[in-house]
Protein backbone atom coordinates (compact mmCIF):
# COMPACT_ATOMS: atom_id res chain seq x y z
CA UNK A 1 0.00 0.00 0.00
CA UNK A 2 3.02 2.31 0.08
CA UNK A 3 5.08 1.17 -2.88
CA UNK A 4 6.46 3.81 -5.21
CA UNK A 5 4.64 7.13 -5.14
CA UNK A 6 2.18 5.82 -2.54
CA UNK A 7 5.03 6.23 -0.03
CA UNK A 8 3.56 9.65 0.78
CA UNK A 9 0.51 7.81 2.17
CA UNK A 10 2.67 5.93 4.68
CA UNK A 11 4.01 9.24 5.96
CA UNK A 12 0.48 10.66 6.18
CA UNK A 13 -0.50 7.63 8.28
CA UNK A 14 2.27 8.42 10.77
CA UNK A 15 1.13 12.04 10.93
CA UNK A 16 -2.42 10.85 11.58
CA UNK A 17 -1.16 8.77 14.51
CA UNK A 18 0.39 11.88 16.05
CA UNK A 19 -2.88 13.76 15.52
CA UNK A 20 -4.61 10.92 17.39
CA UNK A 21 -2.18 11.41 20.27
CA UNK A 22 -3.10 15.09 20.30
CA UNK A 23 -6.79 14.27 20.80
CA UNK A 24 -6.12 12.36 24.03
CA UNK A 25 -5.70 14.53 27.12
CA UNK A 26 -3.58 11.93 28.93
CA UNK A 27 -0.96 12.12 26.16
CA UNK A 28 1.36 15.02 25.38
CA UNK A 29 1.61 15.62 21.64
CA UNK A 30 4.40 18.16 22.19
CA UNK A 31 6.60 15.38 23.61
CA UNK A 32 6.16 12.90 20.77
CA UNK A 33 9.36 11.36 19.45
CA UNK A 34 9.81 9.25 16.35
CA UNK A 35 12.14 6.25 16.16
CA UNK A 36 12.88 3.78 13.41
CA UNK A 37 15.51 1.43 12.08
CA UNK A 38 16.49 0.76 8.47
CA UNK A 39 13.37 1.67 6.42
CA UNK A 40 11.95 2.97 9.71
CA UNK A 41 15.04 5.18 9.92
CA UNK A 42 14.14 6.59 6.51
CA UNK A 43 10.57 7.14 7.78
CA UNK A 44 11.97 8.95 10.83
CA UNK A 45 14.07 11.25 8.65
CA UNK A 46 11.21 11.77 6.20
CA UNK A 47 8.77 12.70 8.96
CA UNK A 48 11.23 15.18 10.49
CA UNK A 49 11.71 16.67 7.02
CA UNK A 50 8.18 16.74 5.64
CA UNK A 51 6.37 17.30 8.95
CA UNK A 52 8.97 19.46 10.75
CA UNK A 53 6.67 20.70 13.52
CA UNK A 54 5.17 17.34 14.45
CA UNK A 55 7.89 15.72 16.58
CA UNK A 56 9.93 16.86 19.56
CA UNK A 57 12.86 14.77 18.30
CA UNK A 58 13.83 11.74 16.27
CA UNK A 59 16.04 8.68 16.51
CA UNK A 60 17.31 7.08 13.30
CA UNK A 61 19.03 3.71 13.46
CA UNK A 62 20.79 3.05 10.12
CA UNK A 63 18.16 4.62 7.90
CA UNK A 64 18.77 6.03 4.45
CA UNK A 65 18.33 9.68 3.56
CA UNK A 66 18.28 9.57 -0.22
CA UNK A 67 16.61 6.94 -2.38
CA UNK A 68 19.00 7.50 -5.29
CA UNK A 69 22.24 7.12 -3.32
CA UNK A 70 20.78 4.30 -1.23
CA UNK A 71 19.84 2.29 -4.33
CA UNK A 72 23.19 3.06 -5.91
CA UNK A 73 25.20 1.85 -2.89
CA UNK A 74 23.12 -0.91 -1.30
CA UNK A 75 24.32 -4.49 -1.74
CA UNK A 76 23.83 -5.47 -5.42
CA UNK A 77 21.66 -8.50 -4.62
CA UNK A 78 19.12 -6.19 -2.94
CA UNK A 79 18.84 -3.57 -5.67
CA UNK A 80 16.17 -5.25 -7.89
CA UNK A 81 13.91 -5.96 -4.91
CA UNK A 82 14.24 -2.43 -3.56
CA UNK A 83 13.62 -0.88 -6.98
CA UNK A 84 10.44 -2.97 -7.31
CA UNK A 85 9.24 -1.60 -3.98
CA UNK A 86 10.60 1.96 -3.88
CA UNK A 87 10.71 2.90 -7.55
CA UNK A 88 13.22 3.21 -10.36
CA UNK A 89 16.02 5.77 -9.86
CA UNK A 90 15.69 6.97 -13.46
CA UNK A 91 11.93 6.81 -14.04
CA UNK A 92 11.10 8.09 -10.54
CA UNK A 93 13.95 10.60 -10.19
CA UNK A 94 11.63 13.57 -9.53
CA UNK A 95 9.68 11.63 -6.91
CA UNK A 96 12.90 10.52 -5.22
CA UNK A 97 14.06 14.15 -5.11
CA UNK A 98 10.74 15.23 -3.56
CA UNK A 99 10.58 12.61 -0.82
CA UNK A 100 14.26 12.00 0.07
CA UNK A 101 15.09 13.69 3.40
CA UNK A 102 18.69 14.44 2.43
CA UNK A 103 17.41 16.76 -0.31
CA UNK A 104 15.41 18.81 2.23
CA UNK A 105 17.53 18.73 5.39
CA UNK A 106 17.04 22.47 5.89
CA UNK A 107 13.46 21.72 6.97
CA UNK A 108 14.50 19.57 9.95
CA UNK A 109 13.95 21.44 13.21
CA UNK A 110 13.88 18.66 15.79
CA UNK A 111 16.98 17.24 17.50
CA UNK A 112 18.12 13.97 15.98
CA UNK A 113 20.13 10.97 17.17
CA UNK A 114 21.65 8.82 14.41
CA UNK A 115 23.07 5.34 15.05
CA UNK A 116 24.97 3.48 12.32
CA UNK A 117 27.18 0.46 11.77
CA UNK A 118 30.36 1.32 9.86
CA UNK A 119 30.26 -1.92 7.86
CA UNK A 120 26.63 -1.84 6.79
CA UNK A 121 26.22 -3.34 3.28
CA UNK A 122 22.49 -2.66 3.18
CA UNK A 123 22.34 0.99 4.23
CA UNK A 124 25.93 2.21 3.88
CA UNK A 125 27.28 4.47 6.62
CA UNK A 126 27.58 7.24 4.03
CA UNK A 127 23.77 7.62 4.15
CA UNK A 128 23.86 8.51 7.85
CA UNK A 129 27.01 10.58 7.53
CA UNK A 130 25.52 12.80 4.81
CA UNK A 131 22.46 13.56 6.98
CA UNK A 132 24.63 14.30 10.01
CA UNK A 133 26.97 16.56 8.00
CA UNK A 134 24.11 18.57 6.51
CA UNK A 135 22.34 19.03 9.85
CA UNK A 136 25.59 20.17 11.46
CA UNK A 137 26.20 22.56 8.57
CA UNK A 138 22.89 24.28 9.27
CA UNK A 139 23.67 24.34 13.03
CA UNK A 140 20.96 21.82 13.83
CA UNK A 141 21.08 19.52 16.85
CA UNK A 142 22.34 16.07 15.87
CA UNK A 143 24.28 13.36 17.66
CA UNK A 144 25.98 10.60 15.70
CA UNK A 145 26.92 7.21 17.17
CA UNK A 146 28.92 5.03 14.78
CA UNK A 147 29.86 1.47 15.64
CA UNK A 148 33.06 0.42 13.83
CA UNK A 149 32.32 -3.28 14.44
CA UNK A 150 28.72 -3.47 13.21
CA UNK A 151 26.93 -3.94 9.92
CA UNK A 152 23.19 -3.53 9.34
CA UNK A 153 21.66 -3.72 12.77
CA UNK A 154 23.38 -4.12 16.08
CA UNK A 155 24.48 -7.71 16.48
CA UNK A 156 26.69 -7.30 19.53
CA UNK A 157 24.97 -7.06 22.90
CA UNK A 158 27.43 -4.45 24.19
CA UNK A 159 26.67 -2.23 21.19
CA UNK A 160 22.91 -2.66 21.58
CA UNK A 161 23.20 -1.69 25.23
CA UNK A 162 25.31 1.36 24.36
CA UNK A 163 22.96 2.41 21.55
CA UNK A 164 19.82 2.14 23.65
CA UNK A 165 21.49 3.88 26.60
CA UNK A 166 22.41 6.72 24.21
CA UNK A 167 18.82 6.79 22.98
CA UNK A 168 17.42 6.87 26.54
CA UNK A 169 19.74 9.76 27.49
CA UNK A 170 18.89 11.63 24.30
CA UNK A 171 15.13 11.20 24.74
CA UNK A 172 15.31 12.12 28.42
CA UNK A 173 17.31 15.26 27.67
CA UNK A 174 15.17 16.47 24.78
CA UNK A 175 11.74 15.48 26.07
CA UNK A 176 12.34 16.79 29.60
CA UNK A 177 12.83 20.24 28.04
CA UNK A 178 9.42 19.95 26.37
CA UNK A 179 7.44 19.52 29.60
CA UNK A 180 4.96 22.11 30.48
Amino acid sequence: MDNGRKRWDALKDIAAAVDWIGRHPALDKKRTAIFGASYGGFATLAMLTHYPDLFACGVDFYGFGDFKTFLEHTAPYRRPLRIAEYGDPEKDADFFDEISPLRHVERIKAPLLVVQGANDPIVPASESEKIVEKIKAKAGMVKYVRFPDEGHGLAKLSNRIQAFEEMARFLDEVLSRKKG
